[in-house]
């Protein structure tokens, strides 16, 4: 498997999906790094890991996944040293307890997913750690009673704020005292209790002022009775601070000393977060387990596409039992290529242990790889044609290509003269067969087609059509060939019936009228001009008269004439003689400079160079007239 066959077949957008439905970021990181695999015997654990999960997940028991969401960073904060906050701690406690649980789920539940049980006794627990954090922190704070020391500086905290309530009530009592306070209250100003003295009044108080009013119209006022009492208080909240530290940090060394053991835990939890994601996963498209073989035997029984689901027309096919290629025909968009993606797509996700939508009796081979060419490989960037870049990825897909692979190419040798493709196309197939490969093609090649029904290890198929609408039933019918339909439509649309009938011998035989038609003045008078085609630069032709592929250059203007390009030489020839074989516009980019392929490339330089005013170019050309001169 490459890249290239996960973009293709959409096996990403798979696993994507599947990622959503992961709780924790280690169950989605182990999804991401999920791969295909082509060993049977952990394929069939990942499909039972996932059947058992689905179970427990129908008859309603959910594992108990808690304190997941942060996880992760709360590990990585511990492994660096940084002492957990009360709420981090209850978290992780939440974690701790949820391994606990979920053992106990396990093994509760064994009778239903005895292998799912089975990872659960890897599981180690850790209840003093948890009853510890949970008897230190209630509601995200930490309890009085979290040791002796705390106990006692938060008693002497509320006696020293008992002490300082008192004195300043004593103070706001005061009669000297009502008339220069702003309000009667106690406001806390950085960590100082202190009273609202109207401004004019800030010099016959006694004590420190604390703070200033934005308009400048009060003062906060700490009064002296109250100075020294306020300077316990922050003593005694250093003090409480330091051993809440202290506590926290306590509490936080229980995790850290265990936490080789919770690695373990954190992986297997993981392992359970990524199996019940297929598990959902499976459940929401209605998926089956399909059997399993290494044969390289691919039957489907109303398969339908996991990403198309209910709107997707059910495949069935068989191949590998009694042929080992497949090739298949029909019209454009009949559903040609949809088939290749859904047999590439449903073989590796069952090959992750994800179920399929499908009904019983479905068998999926294992392979060792399976590679797709499908779809649009032309690179603008490096001016490579359609056909070139299929070429280049089949290349390096056949280099690559072992026993027992799985091979799908979309359109095999199209994009270039039809019989030198078909051939190439022919070539491919048994290059790939010899490798000992299951391969399926689709085609519009009628050699590619015979080939396939004179071999006696290919099969063909068509896509199913529907002659009196003209639309494709995208049904898949092994043991025919389809056709273009190109007659029928023709028919359809009161096409002349000698016509067509004409077009279907010619299909057969091969044998083309090109004798000179000689008509009457009468009816000459009547018949219409033959129109010959426009071409463009760069359009690739059929010369007839040398029987060779060639390139129009330029066509004459107000005449049936163009000029054509063949052996480095420019040739006016009429344009009867030339039948178009691929456009310029499919054979090369946008913007792609045509003249290169008509002019030497020192030449285009020199022109280059003389065009933007290169004195060097300039000086090369006079002394080259100056040569032709003295010669002449």
């Amino acid at each position: 498997m490459n890249q290239e066959t996960y973009t293709k077949t959409q096996f990403n957008q798979i696993k994507e999906t599947l990622e959503n439905h992961a709780v924790s970021s280690y169950g989605k990181e182990l999804i991401q790094n999920l791969k295909p695999s082509n060993k049977i015997d952990v394929v069939k654990k990942r499909l039972q890991e996932t059947s058992e999960a689905k179970a427990l997940l129908d008859a309603q028991l959910h594992a108990p996944f808690m304190g997941l969401n942060t996880i992760k960073q709360l590990t990585n904060q511990v492994e660096k040293g940084f002492i957990l906050d009360p709420s981090e701690l209850v978290s992780y406690a939440d974690f701790l307890r949820s391994n606990r649980l979920i053992q106990q789920f396990m093994e509760k539940n064994e009778w239903i997913a005895p292998l799912l049980a089975k990872y659960g006794k890897s599981l180690q627990v850790f209840p003093e750690i948890e009853k510890e954090i949970y008897q230190v922190i209630r509601n995200n704070q930490i309890e009085n009673d979290a040791s002796r020391e705390l106990r006692k500086i938060r008693r002497s905290l509320q006696e020293c704020d008992k002490e300082i309530e008192t004195k300043l009530q004593s103070f706001l009592r005061q009669a000297q005292n009502k008339s220069k306070i702003q309000e009667a209250i106690i406001v806390k100003k950085n960590d100082r209790y202190t009273i609202p003295i109207k401004a004019t009044y800030k010099n016959q108080i006694t004590g420190t002022i604390v703070e200033l009013s934005s308009k400048g119209t009060t003062v906060f006022v700490e009064p002296a009775g109250v100075i020294k009492l306020n300077d316990k208080l922050y003593q005694l909240k250093m003090e409480e601070a330091t051993e809440v530290y202290q506590i926290l940090s306590t509490l936080t060394g229980l995790i850290a000393e265990q936490m080789n053991t919770i690695q373990s835990n954190l992986e297997i939890i993981a392992q359970y977060d990524m199996i019940f994601a297929r598990a959902k996963y499976s459940r929401e498209i209605n998926g089956i387990e399909p059997k399993l073989n290494q044969d390289g035997i691919i039957e489907f029984v109303n398969v339908k596409h996991t990403l198309l689901g209910e709107s997707a027309v059910p495949l069935n096919l068989s191949i590998g039992k009694e042929y080992r290629g497949l090739t298949i025909t029909g019209p454009n968009a009949g559903g040609k290529t949809v088939v290749l993606k859904t047999i590439a797509l449903i073989s590796l996700q069952t090959m992750i242990g994800l179920q399929i939508i499908a009904d019983i009796g479905t068998n999926i081979a294992i392979f060792d790889q399976i590679f797709v060419d499908i779809g649009d490989q032309q690179s603008i960037e490096n001016a490579l044609s359609t056909f070139s870049g299929h070429m280049g990825n089949i290349s390096e897909i056949l280099a690559k290509t072992k026993g027992n692979s799985l091979i799908l190419l979309d359109e095999v040798g199209s994009g270039t003269e039809p019989n030198e493709g078909a051939a190439l196309a022919i070539a491919i197939m048994e290059a790939f067969y010899k490798k000992g490969s299951i391969i399926l093609t689709t085609t519009h090649y009628g050699e590619i087609k015979r080939f396939s029904e004179q071999h006696e290890d290919f099969i063909t198929a068509a896509m199913a059509f529907d002659a009196e609408t003209l639309t494709p039933k995208y049904q898949l019918i092994l043991g025919e060939t389809g056709e273009s339909n190109a007659f029928w439509i023709a028919n359809k649309m009161n096409l002349e019936k000698t016509v067509v009938k004409q077009a279907q011998t010619y299909l057969q035989t091969r044998e083309y009228s090109t004798e000179k038609y000689r008509f009457s003045k009468n009816t000459a008078k009547t018949e219409a001009p033959r129109v010959f085609p426009t071409y463009q630069k760069g359009d690739r032709v059929f010369w007839t008269e040398k029987k060779e592929i060639v390139l129009i250059y330029d066509q004459i203007e107000m005449t049936d004439k163009a000029i054509i390009y063949v052996d480095n030489e420019k040739k006016t020839v009429h344009k009867r003689q030339l039948k178009l074989e691929r456009s310029a516009s499919d054979l090369y980019p946008p913007n792609y400079d045509l003249d290169s392929l008509f002019e030497d490339y020192h030449e285009r330089k020199k022109q280059r160079d003389l065009e933007r005013g290169s004195k060097k170019a300039y000086k090369k050309l006079k002394k080259e007239m100056q040569a032709r001169k003295n010669n002449g």
